[in-house]
């Protein structure tokens, strides 16, 4: 028999699952997939990526401290990345930014509101992270040139909801 903390840790990793499926097909510019997902979901990957995270918050801010910690408390996390590629695109006005580039972020950016519509859906908790997205391009986790962290939760109350900021002295 599966015990309830054994069933609800099951549950969020099949979610996890299913945000990497939206995130893959959601809708790319020219059709052209630029984007990398992977699912960290063992204690010891959200304790290097949350370690990782401590010790870019003495270069980069307390926010990332603050991350870390949400990462630490979390049962899963979702890397979304996207890879800057070639789509052909020419600019058609002189916008200062490669039209390519722009297409490839929008990508990203679909991709990851995709994968969080789909954590909602299955109500499970969840925040998009920049923080976690540099941890995780520094340790080599996922090959992208931009990368976001989404991590994963199923608690009565929504442990990324009261986050402060600045922190409290």
């Amino acid at each position: 028999m599966m015990g309830f903390e054994e069933a609800l840790r099951e549950s969020v990793l099949e979610v996890a699952k299913m945000m990497a499926l939206s995130a893959r097909t959601a809708p790319k510019a020219r059709g052209v997939d630029n984007i990398e997902v992977k699912i960290l979901d063992t204690r010891e990957e959200l304790e290097l990526l949350a370690s990782k995270m401590e010790e870019l918050s003495k270069e980069f801010g307390d926010f990332f401290l603050r991350d870390s910690q949400n990462v630490r408390n979390s049962i899963a996390v979702v890397l979304i990345g996207s890879k800057i590629v070639d789509l052909g695109l020419k600019n058609p006005r002189n916008w200062g930014i490669d039209a390519n580039v722009v297409c490839s972020l929008v990508n990203l950016g679909i991709a990851i509101g995709s994968a969080v519509k789909t954590s909602s859906l299955h109500n499970v908790d969840n925040r998009v992270m920049f923080t976690v997205g540099v941890a995780a391009q520094e340790l080599g986790l996922i090959k992208a040139d931009y990368a976001f962290g989404v991590p994963l939760s199923a608690t009565s109350k929504n442990i990324y909801f009261d986050r402060r900021w600045p922190p409290p002295k």
